[in-house]
């Protein structure tokens, strides 16, 4: 550990290293590293966010290390607040594959309703907290399901509803299971093909699910993030029942 400024001049990384060192931490500003006012604050640094190190805006925080007494707020805007916390949790959530379930599986027939559903089980609200060590502030971001919409991937193909977007209920399902005793019903979340797939292949039915996403933290701030739209594509093939006359 180094305790003084002095211990560089006489280690081998050489005058060089330390003048480098010294010049990062500003040792002019801060006497001897602040030492004597080792846990009464720290050292804030730029860190760059992995998962966005390629955005241009990565590179905007590049102030030398600055000291912050402990409970004091940096006069940077750049410092780490609430809302950032926030964002970086909003990078965590463990948001599940747009796995939809259908009835019919399998292979379609023309005419006939498919129900879509989602399995209540999976797709739930999520929470991730992001918190500043020692400092008491940390930001929870929550994704809440609110709605599916479905692409058949053909002209040739009704929804349920006509506006494709099957809303989340009240008990929090998108869908509805099929069940036997449904058989003679429209499914409120689904899709009717009107023609086969042996002259075209089968068809891209795209599911897309649209996620809420709130924050809020220790601090009392909190508010909205952008929705979250995370989607699927199942490769459907779509066949006649073929009748016979005798």
């Amino acid at each position: 550990m180094i305790e003084n400024w002095e211990d560089f001049k006489f280690m081998s990384i050489g005058p060089m290293i330390a003048e480098a060192y010294k010049g990062i931490f500003q040792t002019d500003k801060y006497d001897d590293y602040n030492m004597k006012k080792q846990g009464k604050g720290k050292f804030w640094v730029s860190v760059i966010n992995e998962k966005r190190k390629d955005e241009p805006e990565a590179m905007a925080c590049n102030k030398p290390p600055f000291w912050v007494d402990e409970g004091e707020t940096p006069d940077e805007p750049l410092a780490i607040s609430s809302k950032i916390l926030a964002e970086y949790a909003y990078d965590e959530l463990p948001v599940p594959n747009t796995d939809i379930t259908m009835n019919p599986s399998g292979k379609q027939t023309v005419n006939l309703d498919t129900w879509v559903w989602l399995d209540k089980s999976r797709f739930k609200p999520i929470s991730v907290t992001a918190s500043l060590p020692d400092t008491g502030l940390s930001a929870t971001t929550t994704a809440k399901p609110v709605s599916l919409t479905i692409e058949p991937g053909t002209q040739d193909a009704k929804v349920h509803p006509a506006s494709g977007e099957c809303r989340i209920a009240a008990d929090g399902s998108i869908g509805t299971p099929y069940t036997d005793d449904k058989k003679n019903q429209a499914p409120p979340c689904g899709v009717t093909y009107l023609r086969a797939t042996n002259q075209t292949g089968p068809h891209p039915l795209k599911a897309t699910l649209t996620w809420e996403i709130t924050w809020s933290s220790t601090n009392g701030e909190g508010g909205e993030l952008p929705t979250g739209t995370y989607g699927a594509t199942t490769n459907v093939t779509v066949g006649e029942v073929q009748s016979i006359n005798r």
